[in-house]
């Protein structure tokens, strides 16, 4: 199951209209496509905006009853092309994944799609994975909108706002003939609030209504001449009505402010970070009203000429807030203004960073240069950089009371993670063997690059490990060891990586990690979880799919057995000339096992029934406290404390209560012939009569032994 259910949220889903409709911002979506009468959803994890395939899993009774098909994809490319099924029937369909990266694979499929054009309404919801909570490159997906002219919203994190956004998005979408796409940063999806609901709307076609004769239109197929007259419907047909629809909904909007000399225009995602840094430095009340007029803009692509001028028109300077670059926004308007010959002086770049998340500090500190700049008539401007001058020193004592900067904190492994191991082993085995080259890959595995194991040269994308390997590996001394999840392999490395490599008769070994989930974005199921997000059976295997297109060299090692790795590892890396190698190691992520498997031993516990759980420790007599366990290992609940010997200085390692018993301390112990300190123990919940015998007999020979040791002493 994923990380997290929405079994009992779903159940909102169901309130109709003049009900108050109450939850997370995802939810919010959800509903919202429900109330448009959508009917298809499909969508690959890789965010929290694509949580909304795990909320209408949970709600699959709900989509039966209205006929909604919904899709689990192999990846993007796949979740965008389902918007074909919009070309050429008036039905309404929605995808979701998370952007920048999810956007480049869909890439293809969404210029096609934008040449054509569609008939229904087309949605795609992404996950703007922009700024400091971001897992990946920090890209945005204002260009891949322009590039291929479909319509880019951005809504304001109101939940009212985003609902009744998603339903004007289908609007514009069937109004131009244009798939149009809608940006949610990680905020807005775990925003909570309330909205008034609408009824849930069943589709004229859907499962429950099928489509009874094909449609075919040559004029819709993405081949020449049909492309060039699609071109031109893109900027004579389609843009001017899309503008037309943005102006006449009503679709952005603005607030008017006291200062009437200045404003800001500003991304509508944007809004709730520029309230909070106003209402800081007194330009905003508790209310959230501002006192400098602002424009919201809810849809960023395309701009609406007329707005931007009646906005800019009458004041002298106005800031243009546009997170991250190019400063795609603040151009066109410059260019409008220009070419409407209004003297508005436009601010943005010059004021805020050109990169980087525009948290509240960042919001201000740009504030107070443009208010400089500006000088708007009525603003005391002594009162505004006191205010600011407030805030700042605010902040230093803050940082002073914390005695400095905090220590940089990297991303790594959970406890007990399988891959653990594999990274040890893979350090291990290049003292044996050599420095190897390794091509790391996109997942939780990609921690592997960083302390303590900073094993893994380059990452070049999801499911790509393999792929970005054979640049190189014709010109290495030793083979190039490569890294992929099964959830990579899946994505797309099955095809661009093993499929190529046996192709071309490249070298070359792939060590494939098999958790058994799409672990990093919430446990979400993979073909080799063994079941779908419906719990039907997938029936796919790895090594099977592996066999398939040729690969003969094929070793499956437990992820935990170290020793065992080495040996495979080294055979692998040893054995030139025989094609592609591949070492499965396999182990279930220990967050999904532990998730199953922790509840059922408290419901033991608690009716009574005897519970094992193994513990790992060390012998503080006999640790060293040379701590090359640590640096082999890192995992967190490995840690160390003071020397209870006070002839020793150097603190020894300790195992803290965080332990889940995976062993791969010890086994990394072992397999480096480290100090023998490592224990194993059995803590017993609820023994049983034979238990206490056991134990028993057990003190009284140790103890009868320390006895005897101090009498020969």
């Amino acid at each position: 199951m994923p990380e997290r259910s929405f079994h009992e949220e779903v159940q909102q889903l169901r309130v109709g209209k003049g009900e108050v409709f109450e939850g997370e911002g995802i939810l919010a979506v959800t509903k919202a496509l429900l109330q448009s009468g959508v009917s298809y959803v499909g969508g690959y994890q890789g965010a929290p905006v694509s949580a909304l395939v795990d909320v209408l899993s949970d709600a699959h009774d709900l989509l039966d009853e209205l006929g909604i098909h919904l899709e689990t994809c192999a990846n993007e490319a796949g979740a965008a092309a389902m918007l074909s099924a919009s070309i050429n029937y008036p039905i309404r369909g929605a995808v979701t994944f998370k952007s920048i990266v999810g956007t480049n694979v869909a890439a293809d499929a969404i210029s096609n799609l934008a040449s054509a054009g569609v008939v229904g309404g087309s949605l795609i919801v992404v996950g703007e994975d922009y700024g400091e909570g971001s897992s990946i490159i920090q890209e945005r997906s204002h260009a891949i909108a322009t590039k291929s002219q479909i319509w880019l919203l951005d809504p304001r994190p109101d939940l009212q706002k985003v609902v009744d956004i998603v339903e004007r998005s289908f609007e514009l979408s069937e109004a131009s003939n244009t798939p149009v796409m809608m940006e949610l940063r990680i905020r807005a999806c775990h925003l909570s609030g309330r909205f008034e609901a609408s009824e849930n709307r069943r589709a004229p076609m859907s499962k429950r209504s099928v489509i009874e004769s094909p449609v075919f239109d040559k004029n819709r197929i993405s081949l020449p001449p049909a492309t060039y007259v699609q071109e031109k419907l893109k900027i004579d047909v389609r843009y001017p009505a899309a503008v037309d629809f943005v102006r006449e909904r009503k679709i952005n909007e603005v607030f008017p402010g006291e200062f009437n000399d200045i404003g800001f225009v500003m991304q509508g995602g944007m809004y709730n970070h520029v309230i909070s840094a106003l209402r800081a430095i007194g330009l905003a009340d508790d209310f959230g009203n501002s006192r400098i007029p602002l424009l919201v803009l809810n849809c960023v692509y395309p701009l609406v000429p007329d707005e931007i001028e009646d906005f800019c028109r009458d004041k002298k300077a106005v800031l243009v807030i546009e997170e991250g670059q190019p400063n795609y926004i603040e151009n066109d308007i410059k260019a409008l203004i220009s070419d409407a010959g209004i003297g508005t002086k436009i601010h943005g770049k010059n004021c805020l960073p050109m990169a980087g998340e525009y948290v509240g500090a960042v919001l201000i500190d740009g504030f107070d240069k443009f208010l400089v700049r500006s000088r708007p008539s009525g603003l005391d401007s002594k009162s505004a950089a006191v205010a600011v001058k407030s805030f700042q020193d605010n902040r230093r004592r803050a940082a002073e009371l914390l005695g400095g900067p905090l220590p940089g904190r990297p991303p790594g492994l959970c406890t007990g993670c399988p891959e653990r191991p594999v990274f040890s082993a893979l350090k291990l085995v290049q003292e044996q063997v050599g420095k190897v080259h390794v091509s790391a890959d996109v997942g939780c595995h990609s921690f592997g690059t960083l302390e303590p194991f900073k094993v893994g040269n380059t990452i070049l994308g999801y499911g790509l490990g393999l792929a970005s390997s054979v640049g190189l590996s014709s010109m290495m001394k030793r083979p190039i060891v490569s890294i992929m999840g099964d959830g990579g392999f899946w994505h797309q490395g099955l095809t661009t990586g093993v499929a190529n490599h046996i192709f071309n008769k490249d070298e070359g070994v792939l060590v494939l990690l098999k958790n058994g989930y799409a672990s990093a974005t919430g446990h979400q199921h993979i073909p080799s979880t063994g079941s779908n997000s419906r719990n039907q059976t997938s029936d796919m295997d790895i090594e099977k799919a592996l066999r398939g297109v040729g690969v003969t060299w094929i070793e499956t090692v437990g992820s935990y057995r170290i020793g065992r790795m080495i040996t495979a590892l080294k055979r692998a890396i040893l054995a030139q000339g025989k094609g592609l190698r591949v070492i499965i190691a396999e182990g279930e992520c220990m967050l999904a096992r532990q998730r199953r498997e922790k509840p059922a031993a408290a419901a033991r516990v608690k009716d009574g029934k005897r519970v094992i759980r193994t513990k790992y420790g060390v012998d503080e007599t006999t640790c060293t406290g040379d701590h090359s366990c640590i640096r082999l290992s890192g995992c967190p609940t490995l840690t160390v404390k003071s020397n209870p010997d006070p002839l020793r200085r150097n603190p020894v390692a300790y195992v803290n209560d965080g332990c889940v018993g995976c062993g791969n301390c010890g086994e990394v112990a072992h397999a480096a012939v480290l100090c023998p300190s490592f224990y194993r123990a059995e803590v017993i919940q609820n023994p049983t009569f034979l238990d206490r015998t056991a134990e028993r007999i057990r003190g009284t020979f140790i103890r009868f032994m320390q006895q005897r040791q101090r009498v020969v002493a």
